[in-house]
């Protein structure tokens, strides 16, 4: 057993020591081998979407075992699941009046699981909610830049201005949803499993969802890009999806290192977040 860690040991290692502009290049290098990857496997793209949401219905899974089993939200942002509701909330009033598909039932699924969520930290837990570690200050730092933002750069597309301003608001805002929950987590240095499990499970949801739509582009030659508009909101989009997957590409980093390990809790250095 020890012989088949020792090489993997070694790399992350010589990882951790790098410097961070050589831990960038690395991680966009792994980023694009991933992407080639699931380009020769996946003949379907779309099913990259469909897959990204299976796999956040696994991590909320999780989260509702802890909530349920466990007893406990201890390792939780409560910020974060508000934030959550907040963009599901918008996206689905806007798949309501613009596109109405499966996706906004699997969103509806999505928003009444993270309310429940919120309700059992707000009172059947709140004993065992770390209120004072949960200090990501979410208005002035995400609710109000993200509205702004939404007015500045939206969709160009037909729709009424109010719903253009809503659909870029809640792609805005889902992009840094997950920083409180991440600050938690900073801010306690140690990470019990089932959080672990869950925050991993969000992270390679928002790498199936960049790649899907990173391969659609290419697969369209960017012409996808031109169908969401003009001017700066496509390339914002998928900006925003990459800004989602490298905002918990670190954690991921440590969690696979930490389950290699056969460390069943989670310890972040300084500077995750």
């Amino acid at each position: 057993m020890k012989a088949t860690k020792r090489p993997i040991h070694a790399v992350s290692t010589w990882v951790r020591r790098q410097p961070p502009k050589i831990k960038a290049f690395l991680a966009v290098i792994s980023a694009m081998t991933a992407l080639v990857f699931l380009r020769m496997i996946v003949n379907d793209h779309d099913n990259l979407f469909v897959a990204s949401e299976a796999v956040h219905a696994i991590g909320i899974s999780v989260l509702i075992y802890k909530l349920t089993k466990e007893k406990t939200c201890a390792g939780l942002s409560l910020k974060s699941q508000e934030l959550t509701a907040l963009f599901l909330a918008v996206r689905l009033y806007c798949s309501f009046v613009m596109e109405y598909d499966i996706h906004t039932l699997l969103d509806s699924a999505t928003l009444l699981t993270t309310l429940w969520v919120i309700y059992m930290i707000r009172f059947n837990l709140k004993s065992s909610y770390m209120e004072e570690k949960d200090n990501f200050t979410i208005y002035f730092v995400q609710v109000i830049p993200c509205a702004v933002l939404s007015l500045v750069i939206h969709p160009t597309t037909q729709h009424l201005f109010f719903n253009r301003i809503c659909w870029a608001f809640c792609v805005y805002l889902e992009a840094v949803s997950v920083l409180p929950q991440l600050r938690v987590m900073q801010n306690t240095k140690i990470v019990e499993p089932f959080t672990a499990h869950y925050v991993f499970a969000l992270g390679v949801a928002r790498f199936l969802s960049c790649a899907h739509w990173v391969l659609q582009v290419l697969d369209t030659r960017g012409r996808l890009l031109t169908a969401l508009g003009y001017g700066l909101w496509p390339s914002m989009v998928l900006l925003s999806e990459i800004v989602q997957t490298f905002i918990l590409a670190d954690f991921c980093y440590y969690y696979v290192k930490s389950l290699v390990g056969g460390q069943l809790v989670l310890r972040l250095p300084s500077g995750v977040v």
